[in-house]
């Protein structure tokens, strides 16, 4: 299996416990004399099942990339770091570009002026090389992920 399909089958699993989650809390409780709609206990039996086949999954995928090379003898599980961490300083720098941009929403001239204390343009052209080093970075992963085997 490639790590592309173990990524795949990982987030069916987080969504098959979610919604099994939201059964199990419909049933926890009917009217006295009713009969729950599905069986709690083999609800809890499969989120059991579940949860194991999760957790074996993401040890393998875990074990896979933290041992598989991706350039310049990082590993995926490191690329993987940088690519979260690019993330968010990109989410940063926009958010204080956002932040410093002035629009005059002044009425009259004893309203309050304000001025911008950083570089706008100079900030927005790092946020914009951050997108790009993202995207680039996060285009070897996917593709490392569709090339290389699961370890077990």
């Amino acid at each position: 299996m490639k790590l592309a399909e173990a990524l795949i089958q990982r987030a069916d699993h987080r969504k098959r416990l979610d919604q099994l989650r939201e059964r199990l809390v419909r049933v926890a409780r009917v009217q006295e004399g009713d009969a729950p709609a599905e069986d709690p206990a083999a609800l809890l039996a499969e989120v059991e099942r579940t949860a194991a086949e999760l957790t074996r999954l993401i040890q393998r995928i875990n074990r896979t990339n933290s041992t598989t090379p991706l350039d310049n003898g990082r590993t995926i599980a490191d690329a993987i770091a940088e690519r979260d961490t690019l993330q968010l300083r990109h989410s940063i720098v926009t958010a204080l570009v956002q932040a410093a941009i002035i629009k005059q929403d002044r009425f009259t001239k004893s309203e309050v002026r304000f001025q911008s204390t950083i570089n706008v343009a100079g900030l927005q052209q790092q946020a914009d090389d951050l997108a790009q080093t993202y995207r680039e970075l996060d285009t070897k992963i996917q593709a490392a992920n569709w090339l290389v085997e699961l370890i077990d």
